[in-house]
């Protein structure tokens, strides 16, 4: 039995309030109680407490429940200063009580979520993550991005002229991977594996191009921004999928293993591709006012958080119909806190959000494409998709062909069953097997001299090559 030292935020009540359930579209009047008791920062703190209450080394008091002698995991959250004024990351650290120095320990773990999300989104992940840590003696972190969950919600800007795309580029990004790095020296940690989610597997890359030095490797969950554009990414997917099996298909596979994530194979990717090609054309509407329009607020630097919060009253009705929609793989508990904790976090001021136009073209296609830089990384990288993303693999596969070219054959894609885009909630058995497989995986350098290990780099390269020639013969 795991037995933990948890220090919450000061000033937590000891019996947090029910989370309120999603409003009633009929009911206009349900939304206006809702939206003055569930906003602000003390509301937010309480919303992603009530997440994480539900993890077994979490208590309701918020002062340590346990005086237990030698515990091997202390658990803190806290906000982490970092040198501008007002500026701090939401941080949830999980460290061993007594961390292995070896050489061979295993680097700590940093979560990063996807874009206008929060840690809170991880609360299915963290237990397998945190019985690793005990067991390897290390630490596993997981942050709120500048700007974005209950971190600082700070002024963003990018002041590169807009026809600058690199300019640009480089801006919003350094927004975020320049905070990331001051809070890894606040931390004292020398290297980190980075587990992105989306944007966050998007920033992550970008953290890893810019400070090779300090990641060990990356693990990376429906990359947002990998393939050039156009390619079979449809964004309004996020808005319109019910559930992880938006076409009803899981039971017409049964061999298919919903509890493990399975290698990539050019059928299977096909396959994928061919239903994400289906949704594109009938969703196709390039030609109408409505995409007219979309594509003019994107470039203008909207973000639909914005959008929602503009509705007024509305906003927490909009938010309770994608939570209930998008994730009924949970229990109706976990949807209601995970539906105030949405909005709690969606409702708070713009700012990291605004990001989007800068990164991504009006569809989600990057303006400087992953798969275009990742040969530069000299790291083991993993991209995992579910097997009803939205996000299209091919820029995955393209990306572990890209690094083989370069000299690097620790690339590989994985397929989760039963999972959409976001794979770590829908099938969370699947993806914290795979993540605790890749955590305890010995790499060996890219430059090692072991035959045996450039043997079984050059036939994984070699198969993926073989993947990634058919999938493009099928262009």
């Amino acid at each position: 039995m795991l037995i933990l030292h948890a220090v919450l935020p000061v000033g937590l009540d000891a019996d947090l309030p029910a989370s309120s359930s999603a409003p009633d579209p009929r009911c206009v009047q349900a939304v206006r109680p809702q939206l003055v008791d569930n906003v602000g920062q003390k509301q937010a703190q309480i919303s992603e407490q009530r997440l994480l209450l539900r993890l077994p080394y979490f208590s309701k008091y918020s002062k340590p429940p346990s005086t237990t002698v030698d515990a091997p995991i202390a658990v803190t959250s806290s906000l982490t200063p970092l040198s501008k004024s007002k500026h701090y990351l939401n941080t949830l650290a999980i460290n061993s009580t007594n961390p292995d120095t070896s050489p061979s320990a295993p680097s700590p773990v940093v979560l990063l979520h996807g874009y206008g999300a929060g840690l809170g989104f991880y609360f299915r992940n963290i237990p397998a993550l945190t019985n690793w840590a005990e067991r390897r003696r290390t630490s596993v972190y997981a942050l709120d991005w500048l700007g974005m969950g209950r971190s600082a919600r700070v002024p963003f800007s990018v002041k590169a002229k807009r026809d600058d795309v690199p300019a640009r580029v480089h801006e919003a990004e350094s927004f975020f991977v320049d905070s990331l790095e001051e809070w890894r020296e606040i931390m004292g940690l020398e290297r980190m594996t980075l587990i992105g989610h989306s944007l966050g597997a998007y920033l992550s890359v970008a953290y890893a191009l810019r400070h090779p030095e300090r990641v060990t490797k990356l693990i990376l969950l429906s990359p947002a921004g990998v393939p050039r554009g156009p390619n079979y990414t449809e964004i309004s997917r996020e808005l319109t999928d019910h559930g992880a099996d938006p076409e009803g298909e899981h039971h017409v596979h049964p061999d298919r293993d919903p509890s493990r994530a399975e290698p990539a194979s050019g059928p299977r990717l096909s396959t994928m591709r061919s239903g994400q090609k289906k949704h594109s054309n009938n969703q196709e509407e390039s030609q109408s006012l409505g995409r007219r329009l979309f594509t003019y607020l994107w470039e203008e630097g909207w973000s639909p958080f914005q959008v929602v919060r503009s509705s007024l009253f509305w906003g927490p009705m909009l938010v309770g119909k994608y939570s209930s929609r998008r994730f009924q793989g949970l229990t109706e508990e976990e949807t209601r806190d995970l539906h105030d904790y949405i909005l709690n976090i969606t409702m708070a001021k713009g700012s990291g959000e605004y990001c989007i136009s800068h990164l991504l073209e009006p569809g989600a296609h990057a303006r400087m494409p992953l798969v275009d830089r990742v040969g530069e990384l000299k790291i083991p990288v993993t991209f995992v998709y579910g097997d009803h993303d939205w996000m299209d693999p091919l820029g995955g596969m393209q990306s572990v062909e890209q690094l083989r070219l370069a000299g690097n054959g620790e690339g590989k894609m994985y397929i989760v069953n039963n999972a959409g885009h976001h794979l770590y909630l829908d099938n969370p058995e699947a993806v914290n097997a795979l993540l605790v497989k890749e955590l305890d995986k010995r790499h060996a350098s890219i430059t090692s001299s072991s035959r045996s290990v450039r043997s079984t780099q050059r036939n994984n390269a070699l198969n993926n090559a073989s993947i990634f020639h058919e999938l493009s013969n099928k262009q």
